[in-house]
């Protein structure tokens, strides 16, 4: 397949996969609306960057490995899973002030660092990532495709999923928008919690074969 062949086909299912409600489209959307465009679009390109990981992987082959391996795919899960309960758990604790100005959930680190890498373990921690991964490659790669070749459509994927959560921001971030959402702001911040919990319980009692 040639690359602009290729490119477009990962726009079209990657765009349709990032759009899909996830652990990483509730996290963004939390932390936005919790903590400001800042934080979102950091979060965003942690989630962006936690791609490499799974992109290298699966260029690999590793991604094969991983979904047929029950006891890789099994420490995968309680990782993921976990990962995703404590998250919805922070979610849980928000509260509305006396103002009705929205605490919401625990704010993460100011560090600009740390704040990507909670999006980069978000992402990086997702078990359902090496199936999705190993089938979106299978789309476009050969045997014989050139490493660079491969490092672009790699790149290209990244800068999708970058794309579409920076536009969920800066749309929680229009003031007319931003403000309805943070009327029942503390609502919203445990319904996600609660969706975050819901999805990490799903990943743990879900079957790895």
């Amino acid at each position: 397949m040639d690359i602009i062949h290729g490119l477009l086909v990962l726009t079209v299912v990657h765009t349709l996969a990032a759009a899909s409600p996830g652990p990483d489209f509730v996290f963004v959307s939390q932390q936005t609306l919790t903590n400001g465009k800042r934080t979102g679009l950091l979060c965003s390109l942690g989630i962006a960057l936690g791609l490499s990981v799974h992109i290298a992987y699966s260029a690999f082959g590793l991604a094969a490995v991983v979904s047929h391996s029950s006891e890789l795919l099994w420490w995968v899960k309680i990782l993921g899973g976990s990962y995703l309960i404590y998250l919805g758990s922070k979610g849980l604790r928000a509260k509305a002030s006396a103002g009705q100005i929205v605490e919401g959930v625990k704010r993460l680190p100011g560090s600009s660092l740390k704040i990507i890498g909670a999006g980069f373990l978000c992402n990086v921690l997702n078990p359902k990532a090496p199936i999705y991964f190993l089938s979106l490659f299978t789309l476009v790669l050969s045997p014989d495709m050139p490493l660079y070749q491969i490092a672009i459509f790699g790149l290209w994927i990244m800068l999708v999923q970058l794309c579409w959560f920076s536009l969920v921001v800066f749309v929680l971030s229009i003031p007319s928008v931003n403000n309805r959402f943070q009327r029942a702001g503390h609502w919203i911040d445990r319904l996600l919690g609660v969706a975050m919990i819901l999805l990490g319980i799903k990943v743990l009692i879900s079957k790895t074969s």
